[in-house]
């Protein structure tokens, strides 16, 4: 058998943790006659998705996991539902109410603060979270009862619309999320459905809660599904079914996504195989007619490396070992 190197994008289901993802790819490499601990196959995920969030989580195989720091820091896009009228300590529907409002904005209302929240913003991340403190989880040190204090980071919000709730997208409750209505304009709502476009960092939940207070109310997020994960989006994703089945079958070698898709947003560089080996070498390469920027270098059709040019020198990031 050929090495596995690609990726598989999952959509997640509720109440699945990211490292529960990896773990059902690696059931199904074991189903499909790989062992992933025997074989060396790596397999890692390429940014967490909240077990009461649905939606892409691409895991990256073999090769593909030198790539999953670079997709940490890609934008990200979601459609969420906030839910007005009670605050709780997680911000979602997991936690205790912490606070309540009677204050219903209309949809008029929400439309109109959203670009206070768009382009770089200051946010306050949610105690709720895996950041650390002195060491710590911050979600280890609330749960245990002590005051979290998170300093503020600057994030950028790139789109954030009102949006229908997709059909299919399920709240954290599992239930479907309530579709955004057509209401008077001096009616309040209940909740709403956004869409967000997001850079590395924002916190969903986070962005809820400005939100609601900006309305003079406060809320919760009752439905989060990410659409979209750097060049990956639910067209890509299959299901935890799909992927036992393609394990049982024996083609999940033949359902990977390319090694090259996870960087479907910057340009090839072809090289010579002398210069290919040169890079395998760890060599840089000089006098090379390229723009500055990053480049995915192949020889033919095989991957080689992801390199840096700059000022006609091709530098390796990231070299492939196929």
């Amino acid at each position: 058998m050929s090495g596995i190197n690609g990726w598989l994008i999952l959509d997640k289901p509720l109440g699945l943790g990211s490292t529960d993802g990896v773990t059902a790819v690696k059931r199904a490499l074991r189903a499909a006659g790989y062992d992933a601990s025997k074989r060396g196959i790596k397999v890692g995920h390429g940014g967490t998705l909240d077990p009461l969030a649905t939606g892409v989580l691409p895991i990256a195989l073999g090769e593909a996991t030198k790539l999953a720091g670079r997709m940490l820091d890609s934008d990200k896009i979601y459609d969420f539902t906030v839910r007005f009228g009670a605050q709780t300590d997680t911000l979602d529907l997991e936690g205790k109410v912490i606070a309540t409002s009677d204050v219903r904005p209309t949809l008029a209302a929400v439309e109109a603060v959203l670009a206070q929240f768009t382009g770089p913003i200051d946010q306050v991340p949610p105690i709720y979270s895996a950041l650390k403190v002195d060491g710590e989880r911050a979600y280890d040190r609330a749960r245990a009862g002590e005051d979290v204090v998170l300093a503020s980071r600057r994030v950028t919000i790139h789109a954030l619309t009102v949006t229908p709730a997709k059909a299919g997208a399920a709240g954290l409750s599992g239930e479907p999320a309530a579709p955004n209505v057509t209401a008077p304009a001096s009616a309040g709502v209940t909740e709403v459905t956004l869409t967000a476009h997001v850079s590395k960092g924002t916190y969903i939940r986070s962005l809820a809660r400005d939100i609601a207070i900006a309305l003079g109310t406060v809320g919760h997020v009752t439905m989060l599904r990410r659409t979209k994960a750097g060049p990956f989006d639910l067209s890509h994703a299959i299901s935890l079914d799909k992927l036992a089945e393609f394990g049982q079958a024996r083609t999940l070698e033949h359902n990977l996504l390319p090694l090259r898709a996870g960087l479907d947003d910057i340009p090839a560089l072809s090289l010579t195989p002398d210069q290919a080996e040169l890079l395998r070498q760890g060599r840089v390469l000089v006098g090379i007619a390229a723009d500055d920027g990053p480049y995915f270098a192949t020889l033919d059709d095989s991957p080689v490396a992801l390199v840096e040019v700059q000022d006609r020198e091709v530098r390796v990031v990231r070299g492939f070992n196929l």
